[in-house]
């Protein structure tokens, strides 16, 4: 069961590859690109004790050389400690500009590996081979990559394509309950951002392809890519329209920087809370109907994903220094936030300036 998509940038167009036990035929995806028989996976502790055995097994099947780099898991991973880590062994294993790289787990070796192959001889290719449902829905397509800083999430990065995507939905089994509805975070926010009937068909079927249904899980990661492909085809380095992929953004990207990139608060769920509060803001602001917004909660009630500030263990800081976290969002301007809000479920648009003391209220209510 296999489906694919083509994300058109000229010649930087790549394919992704959609279905199940894709790992198997990793090999005879990859080997037709290689220009020699040698590739270097870089990979963390929780995927290689899963996954890594059987796709150096199918590469070394077709007499490639592999190589193995592995790191710690987690978003902390996302650093100049490790991003000097990963190039240096490139460097040491004779990486060459036209040999590949894998990037084999989830975002943050997405986007790790993803930045490495980008400065490593001023662009060195790669391949995304993505673990977890957040991955393979949003973090590995589009060609953003990067690493986080003190002053907040994803802000030092180049946008920088892959060669393909191999998104192989049998990796989902081993994802814990939570990160696969951390995942699930992203997968609602393409319905919420310009999908009224994907969001209609989620609040359907979301709790069956949650629960394992791999029909129900191929469609929904492939209308996601779907749609995150023809936005980028349209604006690849976010100078416009890309910029509706970071609904519930604003707020996620601060409360992850307020709960110190931890396992508090995982990326998906804070897209899911980033979601309810920028629609409850919308409703504030008289853009859409009460109804959304609740619309939008009792979803992720019925989910048993975080909805609210409160769900979020341990202290936050205040509303005032939230959104003084936001105005580091790499989207400020002049040191003005813009925010992703919506006129209606499927109806988001860029809003360049909103009353602040609004969004400080609204943070406020939530924290209770």
């Amino acid at each position: 069961m296999r489906d694919k998509i083509d994300v058109n940038l000229g010649d930087r167009s790549y394919t992704i590859h959609i279905g199940t036990d894709l790992l198997k035929s990793s090999g005879e995806f990859i080997y037709p690109i290689l220009n020699r028989k040698k590739i270097a996976i870089v990979t963390d502790e929780n995927v290689a004790s899963l996954h890594l055995s059987k796709l150096k097994k199918c590469l070394m099947e077709m007499n490639i050389e592999v190589s193995v780099l592995i790191l710690p898991a987690g978003e902390s991973t996302k650093s100049w400690q490790y991003i000097e880590k990963t190039v240096e062994w490139l460097l040491s294993q004779h990486v060459e500009r036209d040999d590949v790289i894998i990037a084999f787990g989830g975002g943050v070796i997405g986007d790790l590996v993803g930045f490495a192959a980008s400065i490593l001889r001023r662009g060195v290719r790669f391949v995304q081979i993505p673990t977890s449902l957040l991955a393979q829905v949003d973090s590995s397509v589009g060609g953003k990559t990067g690493i986080n800083s003190s002053h907040g999430k994803n802000l030092i990065g180049a946008f920088y394509q892959p060669q393909m995507v191999l998104a192989d939905i049998s990796l989902l089994n081993t994802l814990t309950s939570r990160d696969f509805l951390a995942g699930y975070g992203e997968v609602m926010k393409y319905g919420l951002l310009g999908d009224y009937d994907f969001f209609v068909w989620l609040e359907e079927n979301a709790l069956e392809m949650a629960n394992g249904d791999v029909e129900k899980r191929i469609y929904a990661v492939k209308r996601s890519c779907e749609m995150k492909a023809n936005i980028v085809a349209q604006d690849e380095k976010e100078k416009g329209q890309r910029a509706l992929l970071n609904l519930g953004h604003t707020f996620c990207h601060a409360l992850e920087t307020a709960t110190g990139l931890s396992d508090r608060l995982l990326h998906g769920e804070g897209v899911g809370i980033g979601c309810a509060l920028a629609f409850e803001t919308s409703m504030r602001l008289g853009l859409c109907s009460q109804e959304a917004p609740s619309r939008v909660r009792a979803h992720l009630k019925k989910m048993g994903m975080k909805v609210s500030l409160s769900d979020i263990p341990g202290s936050l800081p205040n509303p005032e220094d939230l959104i003084s976290l936001m105005k580091q969002d790499k989207k400020a301007v002049d040191g003005k936030i813009s925010f992703i809000m919506a006129r209606d479920i499927g109806k988001a648009f860029i809003l360049p300036q909103i009353d602040l003391d609004l969004v400080k209220n609204v943070l406020s209510d939530n924290l209770i």
